[in-house]
């Protein structure tokens, strides 16, 4: 079955910063995109970035120069480099695929504060 196993999260201060991870199995990874979002206390689940099976990246405007999302097939791995972040970052981080139906990891918390 489908696994996302989301890794890195903590407490970082502002301006610092994370590298998220998620360990994917139970489907053929290098065939699907990937995503990240991300849920803040009180607001709704949003995507903050994807990358398609080729390499592809988007990214949402609030975070567009601060996180880089990258994949290693090899590994079946996906990543979120998140740089320069700010208060606002603060958030549960999920990992997401979609097939005929979406599948999420647990989520790992991020927490950017003095």
């Amino acid at each position: 079955q489908v696994q996302l196993v989301e890794s890195g999260g903590g407490l970082v201060q502002p301006g610092g910063s994370l590298r998220l991870s998620c360990a994917a199995s139970g489907f053929t990874f290098s065939n699907y995109p990937m995503r990240w979002y991300r849920q803040a206390p009180g607001k709704e689940r949003e995507l903050v970035a994807d990358i398609g099976s080729g390499g592809t990246t988007n990214y949402a405007d609030a975070v567009k120069g601060r996180f880089t999302i990258s994949r290693d097939n090899a590994k079946n791995m996906v990543y979120l480099q998140m740089d320069n972040m700010k208060p606002e970052d603060t958030a549960v981080y999920y990992c997401n695929v979609r097939s005929f139906v979406q599948y999420w990891g647990k989520g790992t918390l991020v927490t950017v504060s003095l």
